[in-house]
This record gives structure tokens, sequence and C-alpha cells, in this order.
């Protein structure tokens, strides 16, 4: 009997490791400080709130309220129905490039909140229980996303470990080493979260943040 070949994870689906940068005049900052609801909250009920100190595409520093859009999460009772997030406009010479300014804790491209993603999806899920998580509402999420998820989150990381590996930290060079080139999306999850100590509930949300910051346009799911 031949042995058995334990084969790579599947290449990711292409949506999530197309870049953006170059192709999109504006596009979708994420604030990595804000975490939760409240603050949100906060934050966009000041125009100065969630003001950028300088555009990111061409560094002008006076960029003006847009508009205000809405996410309506879905899966999380203790989300609102409807939240705002803020739009700013370039105000410098032939840029005129739009950014819309997102919390942490909101999935840019999932409709939900992270900890609602991470709570179906389970990454690493022998190592995020704890006996002290407080028991979270929470509304049922369809079998088709589930499977979606985890499909996205056992796909391979190594566009991911790439571009941690080649980001001039030594911290995310070191977190690259750990997980492997041949790790996949949920082993680089657990790993980014033993190596910061990042808590349940922000694990994706962080990963995803950390990866969009370095790339925009490159999905951890």
């Amino acid at each position: 009997m031949s042995p058995t070949i334990e084969l790579p994870p599947p290449e990711p689906e292409s949506c999530l490791i197309t870049s953006r940068v170059s192709s999109h005049k504006g596009g979708t900052l994420v604030d990595e400080e804000v975490r939760d609801l409240g603050a949100h909250e906060r934050r966009v009920s000041d125009p100065d709130g969630y003001r950028p100190a300088s555009c990111a595409r061409c560094g002008h520093r006076g960029l003006h309220v847009h508009c205000y859009r809405e996410r309506q999460p879905r899966g999380d009772e203790r989300m609102p129905r409807v939240i705002r997030i803020v739009q700013y406009i370039c105000a410098g010479s032939g840029c005129g490039a739009t950014w819309r300014i997102l919390p942490m804790f909101l999935a840019r491209h999932l409709w939900r909140a992270w900890a609602t993603v991470e709570r179906v999806s389970k990454p690493g899920e022998h190592a995020v229980q704890c006996d002290d998580a407080p028991t979270l509402p929470t509304v049922p999420v369809p079998e088709r996303t589930e499977r979606r998820w985890r499909a996205r989150l056992a796909a391979s990381a190594r566009v991911l470990v790439v571009l941690l590996a080649t980001s001039s930290g030594a911290v995310l060079e070191d977190l690259a080493v750990r997980a492997g080139i041949d790790a996949t999306r949920g082993e680089l999850v657990v790993a980014h979260a033993d190596l910061a100590g990042i808590a349940a509930g922000e694990r994706l949300s962080t990963l995803a943040a950390l990866v969009h910051r370095l790339e925009r346009g490159i999905r951890l799911m």
C-alpha cells in the first residue's frame, strides 16, 4: 500500500489575493484602534473623529467629509441594524480620492462583524476555547455561508505568509517563519494570535486589519 501523501492546502479564491493599491482611486482604510461599537459611535459622531492625517494616495494633508454610508451587520444581536461609516475625499489638486474608514470590528466584504465570523468559522477551534468567555447573543448564519468561510480558512496562506515575511518587520517575519509557507489561513490566524497574545473574538479582525494595512485589497477571508 502506498504511503499517504499530505497534499498542500487548496489555493484561495482570486478575490482574496488581488491587490487594489494601484487600480483604485481611493478605497477603504481600517482604523485598528476602533475595536468596539462604542468607540466607533464616538468617532463617527465627530467630523474629525476618523479624519486621516493625509491622503493615502497622494499624501495631501487636507481631507473633507464626503458622505456617510451604511453597513448592516448580520448575525449578532449586539450590533444595531445600521452602522454609519464616514467617507472622506482628498482636497489635493488632481487627486479627489475618496476613503471609507472602517472600524476594525467590521469585516470589509462579509457584511458581518468579525466576531460573528470567528464564532461561526472557529479558526483553530482547539486554541480559542475559554471557560470564562461570556455567552454572546447570536443569530443563525446560513450553512452555505459557514461552509464558505471555513473553506477560505482552509485555503493556502502562501500569499499572506510572503507578504508578512517581506514587510521589513522582525515580528512579522517571525510570524511568517512560525506559520510556514504551506500554512492554511486558519493556521496563520492561530499562529498570529499566539504570537501577539490576541484574545478570542479578535483573532480574525486583528490579522485581517494587519494584512489590509500591508497591502490594500489582499484579504484574509
